[in-house]
This record gives C-alpha cells, structure tokens and sequence, in this order.
C-alpha cells in the first residue's frame, strides 16, 4: 500500500471502544452458510480480507469502515476465514509516539476475528512507509534506532502472542531491481541490512509460533525482485535466521499481462522449505467514461482472480490466500490510481462480481476434488 497520513490515535481509540463492547455482546457468525468463500475452501486453506480503516480512509467522506459499518463487518465475518488489517497495525497507528503505543484498533481486529474463528495475519513490522513522524525525523544514534525497533517488536509481536499466525516481519525492503531500499528504508540507510535478521529473531522470540513472512508487491513472478528475495532467505537460512514465509501482494491491473509464472515462482519458495502466500490481491482497471466497468473488462479481472488462486492452490505450502479488501466501496485503488478502480470482488453495496464467484466457485471445485 501507498504511504497515507493517518487519523490521530485518540480518534482511533474512542472508535474501537463501541465495536470492542458489540464484540463481546454478539454471538459469533454462522459459519455453515454454503454460498460463501470460507465454506467453499478446502480444509486447511484460510481465504482472507484486508480490514479496512486507517489510511486512506481517514480522507474520504465516510467514518472508520470497520468500526462504523455493521453490514461491512457481517460480509468479514461470513465470508472470510482470514483478516489483516489493512493498516491498523502499521507503526504509524500502533505506536504515534516513542513512549506511548495505541492499541484499541488492533485489538478490536484481533478480538473479531477470536469471535468469528478467523486466522490473523499481522502487517507489517520494518518498513519504509507510514512510520511516524517521530520516527522518522527524529535524530536518533544506531544503537537508539536499533533498541526502538527491537522494543516495538518484542511489544506487538508479544502482545498478540498465540493470536496471530502470520506476520509480515519485513515489507517491500527491495526496490524493482532487487536493490534493497537503503535510501528510503530508515532501518536499513542507518542500521544496515543485518537489522532484517534481528528483525526476525526478535520476532520469534516475542512469539515462538508464529509463522514469519517477507512480503512484497511485483515479486508474483520470476524477476529481479524476487531473485533478491530468494538469493536473501537461502543466506538467511544458512545462518539459522528464522524466516518461515514469502508472500506475494499481487496487486495487479489487467492493463498489464498476467503473472504466468506466479506458480513457478511461489514454488521454487516452497523448495526452500517456506510457506507461501497471495496476501494483498486486488484486480484494478482504467474505468470508461461512465465508471462502468464493461462486461470484457469483468471477465479479464476474474480471470486474473481465479489464475492467482489457483496458482496458489497448485503449490502445497500456500494455503493462505488474501484479498486486499472486498467491496470497492473501501478500496484504496482509486484514492492511489485517480483513473481507476473497480478492484474488488464486490460492489459498493456487496453485490458479488465475476470475481467473486471466480473464486468461489474455484474454491468448492478444488474441495470437491480432494
């Protein structure tokens, strides 16, 4: 995702305070409803949704979606075995000042998903985007850089303990040519690249069982970028780091061609021992005049929805597959994009799309096939 200035922490809190308490009064979702995605899955695969606020969305003419919205949280529920917060996790929510952390949003996701027997999947903890100004304009010594990290780390990874199963530990740390971000990346440019290691050793330390991921957009196929990654984790590997994941973001657009080697690519990962996993899909495209999507351009993004999926259901180790968002109405592609949008599997009003029965129709025949 693009780097978006967020709302102010107590904001943040007094709205988690409501959801927190309808969470504890409701009485968990029907999980048996045949028509969704979670029940179309084959056993041990988690379909996910971002969980949208934060961000962007802190601009629009809408309050906080996840907080506000209880139709958009009844579709979460329903329909998705699997959430991530989209970015209410991320350093500039989670922790607005060096001394003090927020953690009222991230907890109302956890505790929704503990609710509906949802996966977690944790985003993100060394990145180069949205961190706090005091962070990033701060004039800090390596050392004090490095306590700053290790103790955020220890913090929200040991928060969530046994809560989370997945976390993206290290995100977007290459540039397209595989070059790691030493410019832009403010853990890299003063600390090094050995701070990605201790990264992943703190993280496992905070919480022993949870699966920790590199994570990154354009690496679906074999390229630069994920040659870097690949060239990265075997030495990582070598050096007995705990890395257990690569996953692809796939935010893709039908104006370009199709990743056709995502299978080859998430496969050669699964080789070295990893799980993989699709963990941001989104489909975008130039709208015509009238916003309308024509019936072609449908077509093409659920065809590209249902070629990701089953890449990713053709490689054994990728059993965690995310969508980022579900309905375009809390989409981040056109805020991003100003031409085009249209990305998710639902409408503004959760009307399904192509997309959307792609998948699940996807889904239910590999089910039925195993």
């Amino acid at each position: 995702m693009m780097p978006n200035r967020l709302v102010t922490a107590t904001f943040v809190a007094a709205l988690a305070v409501p959801l927190v308490a309808q969470a504890a009064a409701a009485q968990p979702t029907d999980r048996g409803a045949p028509d969704t995605l979670r029940a179309a899955a084959p056993e041990g695969f988690v379909i996910g949704s971002a969980v949208a606020g934060g961000g962007h969305h802190s601009e629009q003419p809408y309050p906080d979606p996840f907080t506000s919205d209880a139709p958009y949280r009844d579709v979460l529920a329903s329909e998705f075995s699997s959430v991530s917060a989209e970015n209410q996790m991320k350093w500039e929510y989670l922790h607005p000042e060096r001394d003090r952390y927020e953690f009222g949003m991230a907890d109302a996701i956890v505790s929704f998903a503990e609710q509906h027997g949802q996966a977690v999947r944790g985003h993100t903890l060394l990145w180069h985007s949205q961190n706090p100004e005091w962070l990033d304009n701060g004039d800090f010594s390596a050392d004090e850089l490095r306590e700053i990290l290790r103790e955020h780390i220890m913090t929200v990874v040991g928060r969530y303990a046994g809560r989370i199963q997945q976390w993206d530990v290290a995100n977007e740390i290459f540039d397209d040519s595989g070059n790691l971000r030493t410019a832009e990346n403010i853990w890299l440019r003063e600390l090094g690249p050995t701070i990605i290691a201790d990264a992943f050793r703190w993280a496992h330390e905070a919480d022993p069982e949870a699966e920790l991921f590199f994570n990154d957009f354009g690496v679906e196929g074999v390229n630069a970028k994920s040659d870097a990654y690949y060239a990265l984790i075997k030495d990582l590997q070598a050096q007995g780091v705990p890395v257990h994941g690569f996953s692809a973001q796939a935010h893709l657009s039908i104006e370009y061609g199709f990743p056709a080697d995502l299978e080859e690519n998430l496969r050669r990962f699964d080789e070295l021992g990893l799980a993989t996993a699709i963990t941001e899909l989104d489909v975008r495209m130039i709208l015509p005049d009238n916003g309308v999507p024509t019936d072609a351009q449908l077509a093409q993004q659920a065809d590209y929805y249902r070629r990701t999926l089953v890449a990713c259901l053709n490689v054994d180790g990728c059993d965690s597959f995310t969508i980022w968002g579900c309905t375009d109405k809390y989409s981040w592609v056109p805020v991003t994009f100003p031409e085009e949008g249209a990305a998710t599997v639902m409408w503004d009003g959760f009307v399904r799309k192509p997309a959307y029965f792609a998948l699940r129709d996807t889904l239910a025949q590999t089910r039925d096939n195993r």
